[in-house]
């Protein structure tokens, strides 16, 4: 079985593209589909993109959340879909209560990009199964509204439950709470990040390593693991 993955393009997407290509490489046939459809096209898997939806009017992702298309996306996520939203994409599932919390303006009010490492915090997600909790990974990161914040109860459910996906080391480059970088739902099937992991899934485009420039690919494992949870649920 071949996995279908859909990547839903919004006004202003700007890593749609990249995520697709992520996608191939990893094994699995990207499908197009577009904010304003209904039609999911019957995929496995979605994601949605990095970009600056609706010119992130409002709040980052607030727009975009009320999209015709995500109706679909929450049905999907309710029923067990895999589904990652990237960036923009994880103020999308923050701004449709897929996921907890907010995101708001990064401390210093600057935008941000750089390689950021990070911490695997729980790898029995959909998104997430071909890491080691524990494991140390590099994933670009460029955002200006990525700083994570809840209430304190909020944040203390989180740490309990293991919902913590992935946390910022190193450098907490937007002032999150608790270092989050990441986060995934109860069920495990809904993941949100702010790093980019398209950006590092192949030799001469990701980030520097010890072993050589731009030879970073531990993006590619978020992928591999929502192909391997498609195929895993197919068989």
């Amino acid at each position: 079985m071949s996995a279908r993955i859909g990547v839903i393009t919004f006004p202003g997407s700007l890593d749609d593209r990249d995520a697709r290509r992520a996608i191939r490489v990893a094994g699995a046939e990207p499908v197009a589909l577009w904010h304003g459809s209904h039609d999911l096209e019957g995929v496995d898997a979605l994601v949605l993109p990095g970009g600056f939806s609706y010119g992130d009017y409002l709040r980052a992702g607030a727009i975009a959340a009320h999209a015709p298309i995500m109706s679909e996306v929450s049905d999907a996520a309710a029923k067990g879909m895999p589904i990652l939203g990237i960036c923009n994409g994880f103020q999308m599932l923050v701004e449709a209560h897929l996921l907890p919390g907010g995101l708001i303006r990064n401390a210093h009010q600057q935008f941000i990009r750089r390689d950021q490492r990070l911490r695997v915090e729980n790898s029995s997600t959909a998104w997430t199964s071909d890491f080691a909790d524990g494991q140390e990974i590099v994933i670009p990161l460029k955002n200006a509204d990525g700083g994570y914040i809840a209430a304190e109860s909020e944040l203390d459910r989180l740490e309990g439950e293991g919902l913590v996906a992935f946390r910022y080391l190193g450098v907490n480059p937007n002032g999150s709470l608790r270092d989050i970088a990441g986060l995934s739902n109860e069920r495990g099937n809904v993941v949100g990040l702010m790093p980019h992991p398209e950006h590092a899934v192949e030799e001469g485009f990701g980030p520097n390593t010890r072993e050589a420039m731009r030879s970073g690919t531990d993006g590619i494992g978020f992928f591999t693991s929502a192909v391997a949870a498609v195929v895993g649920a197919a068989a």
